[in-house]
């Protein structure tokens, strides 16, 4: 589950020589941009396990991970929490290793693992001393094949969830809005978005034990996965252990996609969310944007920086410094089916949510109405190429990255050439872009607002 994202605010000063290095530092990793290519190989074994491979003998460390192609929207009305219940039950044990080991085994020989889980996805890694690649592959392996799901492993991660939403929604400041619990039964009607990644309490607690095993047959099979090993490895010998511990894995039904489709938004949906947790309202507008695989995507991400990346950032200059608003934000989270665009604004002194709405649809309409100027798109260019270098820096993003690719996009190599998107990106498209989504008559306009405790 991803949270919202905050700004961070911080004060810099620069006199104009370092401004100008830094200009050319930006200048300097834009022309050297394909030096940072990262290389894999990929195949598939017989059972249709997709296999990608990352060789970097740099430094003796190893990536183990598998992705699978299931998350909160796979699953049934009734039936919510399933994916995110599974990115839990997948650690209670297996055949071979005993029940809480997992992360003992893991820890013990140096290494550290964990799991997420998305609408789209389901993602276990583990990172490693290149020596323990073995036990890696192992683990996953018994993780996929021989994983024990009874009563007692349901009954105690049903707690284990239950104190999760507890700690990250239900008492947590905005948690609503965080883990979307609040937005997207607003967004959605048809598509299963419309439910929150944790799902309901209710849900699980009425489930069955067969149910949760028909779930994991259904979904967690080799052929709805993708394992990427990613560091320090010798290539054949990597293989061989690939087959040796995956090979044999029988293969599953085919999964049938989602197809649900969602009508246009054609006027305002003003709500109200309450959280007991908060002093300071929020002011939110909420847009649905098209899938990650579309290039009006990426636009959005721009508008976002635009908006409120950084001090510059138009938002941050509107409301921020002239202390109307203690923070702003704007993001595009974009999802394998569609995207859901989000931006909103807390209040400083006397300015009000609706005051907040007007100056925010100033900025907007700025946006629609005027191209940004060819400093801000140069600025802007520069900023997405450096956030490209940095996010292929260490095995494990890379590893998670190349995955997501494959699984969301059916591109792995986007990994190398999702920069080509953004930098065809025009000052043009961005005008558009605004205008074909960041419109007042297609979003859902939130006050989320302190509830009094009775």
């Amino acid at each position: 589950m991803r949270p919202i994202r905050h700004i961070n605010l911080i004060k810099l000063v620069l006199p104009m020589r370092k401004m100008i290095y830094l200009s050319s530092l930006a200048l300097f990793l834009s022309v050297n941009m394909f030096a940072q290519k990262v290389t894999f190989e990929e195949y598939d074994l017989s059972n249709g396990l997709h296999v990608i491979l990352h060789k970097d003998n740099s430094a003796p460390i190893i990536s183990t991970s598998v992705m699978y192609h299931v998350g909160a929207k796979d699953e049934v009305d009734g039936r919510t929490g399933f994916a995110h219940f599974f990115e839990h039950l997948l650690f209670e044990g297996t055949k071979n290793i005993p029940k809480g080991e997992f992360f003992k085994i893991v820890s013990a020989n140096g290494g550290t693992n964990n799991a997420n889980t998305t609408q789209d996805r389901t993602f276990y890694y583990e990172t490693f001393p290149s020596n323990n690649l073995e036990l890696g592959l192992w683990l996953e392996s018994e993780r996929m094949l021989h994983p024990v799901i009874n009563q007692v492993g349901v009954d105690t991660q049903n707690e284990v969830i239950k104190e999760e939403k507890r700690a990250r929604i239900d008492n947590a400041p905005y948690g609503k809005i965080s883990y979307r619990t609040g937005i997207n039964q607003h967004v959605f009607k048809n598509h299963p978005y419309k439910n929150s990644v944790i799902g309901s309490m209710e849900d699980l607690d009425a489930a069955k034990l067969q149910e949760f095993l028909d779930f994991h047959k259904k979904f967690y099979a080799p052929n709805n996965a993708v394992l990427v090993v990613a560091g320090d490895f010798e290539t054949e010998a990597t293989k061989k252990m690939i087959e040796n511990y995956f090979g044999d894995i029988p293969k599953g039904e085919k999964v049938e996609r989602v197809t649900a489709k969602e009508a246009s938004i054609t006027e305002s949906i003003k709500v109200t969310e309450y959280d007991s947790n908060i002093q300071i309202p929020v002011k939110l507008f909420i847009y649905r944007t098209p899938s990650n695989k579309d290039k009006d995507s990426y636009t959005l991400d721009m508008v976002s920086s635009i908006l409120t990346s950084g001090k510059s950032a138009r938002l941050y200059k509107k409301l921020v410094e002239e202390k109307k608003a203690l923070q702003v934000l704007a993001f595009n989270d974009s999802q394998e089916d569609y995207g859901v665009y989000i931006m909103g604004a807390l209040p400083m002194g006397a300015t009000t949510l609706d005051d907040l709405g007007v100056e925010m649809d100033a900025e907007i309409s700025k946006l629609q109405t005027e191209l940004i100027s060819e400093k801000e798109f140069q600025k802007l260019q520069n900023k997405f190429e450096n956030n490209f270098v940095n996010s292929n820096s260490g095995v494990q993003n890379i590893a998670n990255t190349l995955a997501a690719n494959y699984t969301l996009k059916g591109n792995t190599n986007l990994i190398n050439d999702e920069i080509n998107i953004y930098r065809s990106i025009t000052r043009e498209d961005i005008k558009r872009v605004a205008n074909e989504y960041l419109n007042k008559n297609s979003r859902v306009e939130m006050d989320y607002l302190k509830k009094e405790i009775e």
